[in-house]
């Protein structure tokens, strides 16, 4: 259920190949523990067309949006390994983050809850 969606700058897919940054975010998520595994989905969204503080600097941006139920210490260790993982994998990168949103139980549906 866990969708870690990873917005960065276009140039970043020439520095590591996409499927490489994609399985660190992957890897990282099922050694916390706090997810099933084989429900995590991650993608990458590299953007052209951007700006940061008027520059073309690299960065990267991590979106999770994760079901309501895990504790703040438990999402905020989570962001700083998974932020951590892609600071050593991406050095030169001066621009790495993270943030998690909590989906509400009440009003998430996929296709197999709809009868």
């Amino acid at each position: 259920m866990p969708h870690f969606v990873i917005d960065c700058s276009q140039n970043i897919l020439n520095k590591k190949a996409p499927n490489e940054i994609i399985q660190i975010v992957y890897n990282t998520a099922e050694a916390s523990g706090l997810f099933e595994e084989g429900d995590i989905k991650v993608r990458i969204n590299p953007f052209e067309y951007y700006t940061i503080g008027n520059t073309r600097g690299d960065f990267i941006h991590v979106f999770a949006n994760i079901m309501e139920g895990r504790s703040i210490p438990e999402k905020n260790d989570l962001s700083k390994k998974i932020v951590s993982e892609l600071k050593s994998l991406l050095p030169e990168v001066p621009i790495i983050s993270m943030n998690i949103r909590d989906f509400e139980k009440a009003t998430y549906y996929n296709k197999s809850m709809v009868g």
